[in-house]
């Protein structure tokens, strides 16, 4: 069973427990372009005690980069070194896992934050943001040439998908020997300020069903995430909490990893999930409202 967070005592507890926080963005730090309530003043103690921040997130829209910028416009404070996004996480797993030649190329199902980081680490792409494959004419077969150098296929969050970038990746996925399939990641959701609105999981469902496989997954609550904040981020996972506010992503990505995990309702998951009738079987170790909760600490001294 979770504990709910709910005096002074209890989030003063947390804080001392837990030297390295680790941060969900979409629905934990704001919906949309909207900041939630909060937010930078919580994160502003935890730097004041002197913890290690990272944030963590699924979308592969933009890149480490970008997200800086978006940082920035709500005022918040982050540093690009702090981020770790899916679209970073595939393009660390093609050159230093899969080891993809600098002859080969990635065909992308995606936007330009995912074509941004395959550029940093130095990975050659097609499809993506081409307006040749951002197009609504019908896609013809026997017009298309298939380039023998695609060793990858790369699918994010595209809000531009059609026919076209998915046949051309059905293509290269069924006719070039040992293509790799790999998503960014599997959420089948995302909360915008407006509302919930379909994720890259589904986005990349017709090719999975189309193929009869899953592609490796690059973000939570796979592995290869972790690994990629481990590699540059020193923590000890016993005193490690992973903030969300999803149960199947944020909070399983925790538990897999050995990590507590605390869990806020201001972005995907209802507090029935939790202590309705059919509860989820992903139980997080704490819940809270919403991360702004903390306040509570400075107001109470």
């Amino acid at each position: 069973m979770s504990t709910r967070l709910s005096s002074q005592e209890d989030y003063e507890k947390l804080l001392d427990s837990y030297d390295t926080w680790l941060f969900d963005c979409d629905g934990v730090l704001w919906r949309g372009d909207h900041l939630i309530d909060g937010v930078p003043e919580v994160l502003d103690i935890l730097r004041r005690r002197n913890k290690k921040v990272v944030f963590v997130t699924n979308n592969a829209t933009k890149s480490r980069k970008k997200y800086k910028a978006k940082f920035d416009q709500l005022g918040v404070v982050a540093h690009v070194d702090e981020i770790y996004g899916s679209a970073y996480a595939a393009a660390v797993y093609l050159s230093t896992i899969i080891k993809i030649p600098k002859n080969k190329k990635v065909y992308v199902i995606g936007q330009n934050g995912l074509e941004e980081e395959l550029r940093d680490e130095g990975i050659q792409y097609i499809g993506g943001t081409d307006p040749e494959d951002n197009t609504l004419e019908p896609f013809d077969l026997s017009n298309f040439t298939i380039d023998p150098d695609v060793a990858a296929v790369v699918c994010g969050l595209d809000t531009q998908i059609n026919y076209t970038k998915l046949s051309k990746a059905f293509q290269y996925l069924t006719r070039n020997p040992g293509c790799h399939f790999i998503a960014t990641n599997e959420d089948s959701t995302y909360p915008s300020s407006a509302g919930l609105l379909p994720g890259a999981g589904a986005i990349s469902a017709p090719l999975r069903y189309a193929l009869g496989k899953d592609p490796v997954c690059t973000g939570k609550p796979a592995s290869t995430m972790l690994d990629c904040v481990k590699a540059k981020v020193h923590f000890d996972p016993e005193r490690t909490i992973m903030v969300g506010d999803r149960l199947n992503t944020d909070i399983l990505f925790g538990k897999n990893g050995g990590l507590t995990t605390l869990l806020v309702f201001t972005g995907i998951t209802s507090e029935d999930e939790i202590t309705g009738p059919n509860p989820s079987p992903i139980v997080p170790d704490f819940v809270t409202q919403a991360l702004g909760d903390f306040r509570i600490v400075e107001r109470s001294s």
